[in-house]
């Protein structure tokens, strides 16, 4: 288990890309599933996300815009790999449904539904040490949630604990290996950084996933939104 504060670093090359990592801790958290205010929560979101998107003015949306940008720079097409926050406004406007996991995971796809910032959330006692935000290597092993694992081009950007897992391919998928599961109590909250995007705007997605787990999973935010080094 790592009870240490997460540290979190941004390699040079990867930074001149303009990528850039905002992120926060939050303790004490209970996993649950069909809480009813978070349940009514995402209906509000649906309904939010009905009346102001549709998948044309989505696609043309500055921070949707901005993530579409850096993948191509790495070389990722978004039209086939959707950053995860347009992936899930898509979902709901093609389906009309929230798609609910549990309480912990609903917050942040909540958060990022109503600010567009992909985020990502970790059970922080199974990540290893510093995290650094770098170029995969080629044939580095990922294994994402909900898919057979796989190996990675080189092309790609990751973020890895010092152990070498993938928590994250950016800014679009995480791994089944430190993913929020029942057991779940300290809770590592990463918003994805692009350039085109405000800080300001990504901290506070951060910042309001902060809020939603100390409403809805009664958490305690022990770490301020901070941008990694």
């Amino acid at each position: 288990m790592n009870n240490d504060p997460a540290e979190i670093r941004v390699a040079a090359g990867v930074r001149r890309l303009g990528a850039y990592v905002v992120y926060a801790e939050v303790e004490g958290v209970r996993v649950e599933h069909g809480r009813i205010d978070v349940r009514e929560h995402g209906r509000r979101v649906v309904e939010m996300v009905r009346l102001t998107y549709t998948l044309e003015t989505l696609r043309l949306n500055p921070i949707i815009r901005a993530y579409r940008d850096f993948m191509w720079r790495i070389g990722i097409d978004p039209t086939k790999i959707r950053p995860s926050s347009e992936a899930l406004v898509r979902r709901i406007l093609r389906h009309g449904v929230f798609p609910h996991i549990n309480n912990v995971v609903d917050t942040g796809n909540i958060a990022s539904v109503e600010t567009l910032v992909s985020l990502g959330l970790y059970d922080e006692d199974r990540v290893a040490g510093s995290l650094e935000l770098r170029f995969a290597r080629g044939g580095e092993a990922f294994n994402p949630i909900g898919r057979h694992g796989e190996r990675l081009t080189g092309s790609e950007v990751v973020l890895v604990d010092d152990e070498g897992k993938v928590l994250h391919v950016y800014p679009y998928r995480d791994s089944r290996e430190t993913m929020i599961r029942e057991s779940t109590h300290r809770v590592l909250i990463v918003g994805a950084g692009v350039s085109g995007i405000p800080r300001s705007t990504v901290a506070e997605a951060v910042e309001r996933t902060g809020r939603y787990l100390e409403i809805y999973a009664y958490g305690h935010v022990s770490s301020s939104p901070r941008e990694a080094s």
